[in-house]
Protein backbone atom coordinates (compact mmCIF):
# COMPACT_ATOMS: atom_id res chain seq x y z
CA UNK A 1 0.00 0.00 0.00
CA UNK A 2 1.36 3.46 -0.80
CA UNK A 3 -0.13 7.37 -0.54
CA UNK A 4 -1.88 8.34 -3.35
CA UNK A 5 0.78 10.66 -5.32
CA UNK A 6 -1.41 13.73 -4.31
CA UNK A 7 -1.11 12.87 -0.75
CA UNK A 8 1.59 13.88 1.43
CA UNK A 9 2.10 13.22 4.76
CA UNK A 10 3.48 14.88 8.18
CA UNK A 11 4.01 13.92 11.62
CA UNK A 12 2.48 15.86 14.36
CA UNK A 13 2.97 16.16 18.08
CA UNK A 14 -0.11 13.85 18.03
CA UNK A 15 -0.73 12.31 15.07
CA UNK A 16 -0.26 12.47 11.81
CA UNK A 17 -1.98 14.96 9.52
CA UNK A 18 -2.85 14.01 5.27
CA UNK A 19 -3.14 16.60 2.86
CA UNK A 20 -4.37 15.83 -0.68
CA UNK A 21 -2.27 18.77 -2.32
CA UNK A 22 -4.91 18.10 -5.43
CA UNK A 23 -7.93 18.95 -3.92
CA UNK A 24 -6.46 20.92 -0.77
CA UNK A 25 -8.46 18.74 1.71
CA UNK A 26 -6.37 17.39 4.88
CA UNK A 27 -7.29 14.44 7.30
CA UNK A 28 -5.64 14.19 10.70
CA UNK A 29 -5.08 10.99 12.44
CA UNK A 30 -4.45 10.58 16.24
CA UNK A 31 -1.55 8.48 17.56
CA UNK A 32 -3.56 5.55 16.52
CA UNK A 33 -4.25 5.94 13.04
CA UNK A 34 -0.99 7.38 12.05
CA UNK A 35 0.61 4.61 13.59
CA UNK A 36 -2.09 1.98 11.72
CA UNK A 37 -0.90 4.37 8.29
CA UNK A 38 2.74 3.70 9.12
CA UNK A 39 2.03 0.23 9.49
CA UNK A 40 0.08 -0.03 6.18
CA UNK A 41 3.22 1.99 4.28
CA UNK A 42 5.77 -0.62 5.72
CA UNK A 43 3.68 -3.90 4.13
CA UNK A 44 1.95 -5.19 7.46
CA UNK A 45 -1.08 -6.69 6.97
CA UNK A 46 -4.41 -5.49 8.38
CA UNK A 47 -4.59 -8.50 11.27
CA UNK A 48 -0.76 -8.16 12.22
CA UNK A 49 -1.32 -4.59 12.89
CA UNK A 50 -4.70 -5.29 14.88
CA UNK A 51 -2.77 -8.18 16.80
CA UNK A 52 0.16 -5.60 17.84
CA UNK A 53 -2.09 -2.94 18.85
CA UNK A 54 -4.27 -5.53 20.55
CA UNK A 55 -0.71 -6.32 22.57
CA UNK A 56 0.16 -3.36 22.97
CA UNK A 57 -3.25 -1.73 24.63
CA UNK A 58 -4.52 -5.03 26.29
CA UNK A 59 -7.74 -5.15 23.95
CA UNK A 60 -9.63 -8.07 22.08
CA UNK A 61 -8.31 -8.73 19.38
CA UNK A 62 -11.73 -8.69 17.35
CA UNK A 63 -11.91 -5.19 18.51
CA UNK A 64 -8.53 -3.71 17.35
CA UNK A 65 -9.62 -5.82 13.83
CA UNK A 66 -12.52 -3.62 13.60
CA UNK A 67 -10.49 -0.52 14.13
CA UNK A 68 -7.74 -1.16 12.14
CA UNK A 69 -10.25 -1.72 9.47
CA UNK A 70 -12.06 1.16 10.06
CA UNK A 71 -9.30 3.46 9.62
CA UNK A 72 -8.35 1.85 6.21
CA UNK A 73 -12.12 2.18 5.40
CA UNK A 74 -11.73 5.71 5.87
CA UNK A 75 -8.44 6.22 4.34
CA UNK A 76 -9.68 4.40 1.11
CA UNK A 77 -12.62 6.15 1.08
CA UNK A 78 -10.93 9.34 1.01
CA UNK A 79 -8.54 8.65 -1.76
CA UNK A 80 -5.52 8.95 0.55
CA UNK A 81 -4.06 5.60 -0.33
CA UNK A 82 -3.33 3.55 -3.43
CA UNK A 83 -3.17 -0.40 -3.05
Amino acid sequence: MNLHPDVVCTDTDDGTVLLNQRTGRYWQLNTTGAHVLRQLLAGYTPHDIAADLAARHHIDTTRAEQDVTAVLTQLRTADLVAA
